[in-house]
C-alpha cells in the first residue's frame, strides 16, 4: 500500500474499474419545515427512492465519467430488482446478493427544509449489513483498480469480516483501498480505536467533519484532519458547506472551499463528493483537484431530493 506521505495513485493488477463494497437500501425522505409536532400531524412532502451510502457513490462516480463501476450490495427479495434496475440506469454494474431471509434495509431521512435542509436518519440495515465473507471473491477485483467500502460495513460482525479479507485481497493484488466512516451515530458505538484498526491498510479515508472529530479527539477540524492523516497515507476530510482538506503525514496540504448551492435536501452529499473525487482520481487526477470535483458533486447532490445523481437522459 502507499506509505505515508506518498500520492496514492490508481494503480493495481493492471485494471480500470471501481469496486464499489456496500449498502443498497431504500430511503423514504420526509421533507417537512421546522419542529415535528409531536402527538399530531406534520405536513411533509414524502418521496421513495433507492438509497445507500456504497450504491449512492457508485452511482455519482458512474455519473461523474468512472468508467465501469461495480457495486456488491446485498437486498431482501422484495426491491431486488428495483435496485438492480435503478443501479443499471445510472452506469452501475450491480453485483447484488439476494437475502431471503431479511428485507432490504430502509432508512426513514427526516429532512427539515427551514434548518439548511438538514436530516436526521431513522435506519433499518436489513439485509445490507447481513453482507459477509462468503459473498466475496478474489475475482472481484478482475480488472479492479480502485476499492472502496462503506463504512456502514465495519457495524455489524459479518461484514466487519468481509471488509478484512476484501482489504487482504486487494493488498495482495495491488489494488488500492478507500474508505468513508459514514456515520458519526454507529461509529461512536464502535469507537474510534477499534474503527481504526479495522482500517489499518487503507489507502484513503473520507471522514465528514464529525466523524474525524469522535476519531480524533479534536474539535478543529484541520488538526483532526492532520492527525488521521498519521494513521491513513491520504485524508480528505470532508466540511459540509465549508469545502474539504486534504491531508499527509501529519499535515493539511490543501483547503478546498465548497461550491455555492441552494440546499433542498443534504442527504447524500458526502456520497457524492466521495463518487465525484473517486472518479477524478480514476482519470488521473491529483487529490486535491479530486478533491475540488468532489465539492462540485455535493454542491449538485444537496439541490435534488435524495441521494443519486439524475439518470442519463
Amino acid at each position: 500500500m502507499t506509505a505515508a506521505g506518498g500520492s496514492p495513485g490508481t494503480g493495481g493488477a493492471g485494471g480500470r474499474a471501481l469496486l464499489v463494497v456496500g449498502d443498497v437500501v431504500t430511503d423514504v425522505v420526509a421533507r417537512h419545515r421546522g419542529p415535528l409536532t409531536a402527538g399530531t400531524d406534520t405536513a411533509a412532502s414524502i418521496r421513495t427512492v433507492p438509497g445507500g451510502a456504497g450504491a449512492n457513490v457508485a452511482c455519482w462516480a458512474a455519473h461523474e465519467g468512472a468508467a465501469d463501476v461495480r457495486l456488491l450490495g446485498r437486498v431482501g427479495t422484495e426491491a431486488a430488482v428495483w435496485h438492480e434496475r435503478e443501479l443499471t440506469a445510472q452506469g452501475v454494474r450491480p453485483l447484488l446478493v439476494v437475502d431471503a431471509q431479511a428485507p432490504t434495509g430502509t432508512v426513514i431521512c427526516l429532512v427539515d427544509e427551514s434548518a439548511a435542509a438538514e436530516r436526521t436518519f431513522l435506519t433499518d440495515s436489513g439485509a445490507s449489513l447481513r453482507l459477509g465473507p462468503d459473498d466475496w471473491s478474489e475475482s472481484l477485483l478482475d480488472g479492479v483498480a480502485w476499492l472502496h467500502l462503506s463504512g456502514y460495513l465495519l457495524f455489524s460482525e459479518s461484514s466487519r469480516a468481509l471488509v478484512a479479507v476484501a482489504l487482504e485481497t486487494a493488498r495482495a493484488r495491488g489494488v488500492r483501498a478507500s474508505l468513508d466512516p459514514a456515520s458519526a451515530g454507529f461509529l461512536r458505538t464502535l469507537g474510534a480505536e477499534r474503527f481504526l484498526a479495522l482500517v489499518d491498510g487503507v489507502d484513503v479515508l473520507l471522514p465528514s467533519r464529525d466523524e474525524a472529530w469522535l476519531l480524533t479527539g479534536l474539535p478543529d477540524a484541520a488538526e483532526a484532519a492532520a492527525e488521521l492523516s498519521l494513521r491513513v497515507p491520504l485524508v480528505v476530510a470532508k466540511q459540509g458547506c465549508e469545502g474539504a482538506l486534504v491531508a499527509r503525514a501529519g499535515k493539511v496540504c490543501a483547503r478546498v472551499p465548497a461550491a455555492p448551492a441552494a440546499p433542498r435536501d443534504t442527504t447524500g452529499a458526502g456520497d457524492a463528493f466521495t463518487g465525484a473525487f473517486l472518479a477524478a482520481l480514476l482519470s488521473g487526477a491529483e487529490p486535491e483537484d479530486a478533491a475540488v470535483a468532489g465539492c462540485r458533486a455535493g454542491a449538485r447532490a444537496v439541490e435534488r431530493v435524495g441521494g443519486r445523481p439524475p439518470s442519463p437522459g
